[in-house]
């Protein structure tokens, strides 16, 4: 009999054995975000050092590459969705990185105005490894008639939870093992219905509190943002943050979060 397929660094479930520390960012020079700067393997590197300034002797890092793969765009592009896939080989690129120093891939969607289920579903070759999850950024889901940037965009829970049932299927179907899955959210209303998200075991569900600026902002954000039902997400920015708020102060946030972000 085959052994069960494991995470990275061990195990089948993501918390709470893991703290999840990731670089943000888009296979582009580093212009969306920390993680696209150098090659893949500098990436890899960088994340290792961010990573271990959270590893405690309790609770040891789960290293991750978070990688946008599909972009929001000002032009509708040629299926009308005023967002462009990129490169498939870039994710693949950036999973083999991410393997070689036993660190895991999720890939984050910008949807534009097309919903979040067929915007991922093009990425299945990758989300079908045991070692990739998924981030979806309703800040670029944008209502009929809106052009990304012109305002925050908003999505419902219903449609989140087709995403949520297809991706937890393939995991169940294919033996993998436990997903993170990704909300970023800096406002309240970009996630609407929130009691109605669905977060089945195959999936770490993850209330991801987004957005930039002063300590005080990001913490009362961070507070409005919580749930009791998902697991907490933090996300810092190097340059926009003033100040960057150093892993002892985020590490007492109340909870301490479970997936810390940079970009």
């Amino acid at each position: 009999m085959a052994r069960p397929m494991e995470l990275p660094r061990g195990g089948r479930t993501v918390f709470p054995r893991f703290r999840m520390v990731a670089l943000y960012g888009a296979a582009d020079g580093g212009g969306l975000g920390a993680l696209g700067l150098g090659t893949p393997d500098d990436a890899a590197r960088r994340l290792e050092q961010q990573a271990d300034t959270y590893a405690r002797p309790d609770r040891p890092v789960l290293p991750v590459m978070e990688l946008i793969v599909t972009i929001a765009d000002p032009t509708p592009g040629p299926d009308g969705c005023f967002a462009h896939p990129t490169d498939i080989d870039d994710g693949w690129k950036y999973l083999r990185a991410a393997r070689e120093h036993r660190q895991m891939l999720v890939l984050d969607i910008q949807p534009g105005r097309c919903d979040f289920l067929s915007q991922t579903r093009r990425w299945e070759p990758l989300l079908a490894q045991p070692d990739v999850g998924l981030a979806l950024d309703a800040e670029w889901r944008m209502p009929a008639g809106v052009v990304p940037g012109q305002q925050i965009g908003t999505v419902s829970a219903a449609e989140i939870n087709t995403v949520t049932t297809w991706l937890a299927d393939l995991t169940r179907r294919r033996a993998l093992p436990q997903k993170p899955l990704l909300l970023h959210q800096f406002t309240v209303d970009m996630i609407t219905d929130r009691d109605a998200l669905a977060a089945p075991p195959e999936l770490a569900v993850i209330s991801h509190t987004d957005g930039f600026g002063s300590i005080p902002d990001k913490m009362t954000k961070y507070r409005a943002l919580t749930s009791p039902r998902l697991h907490s997400g933090f996300k810092l920015f190097y340059t926009q943050d003033k100040p960057l708020m150093s892993p002892a102060q985020v590490l007492g946030l109340q909870p301490p979060p479970d997936f810390i972000s940079y970009q």
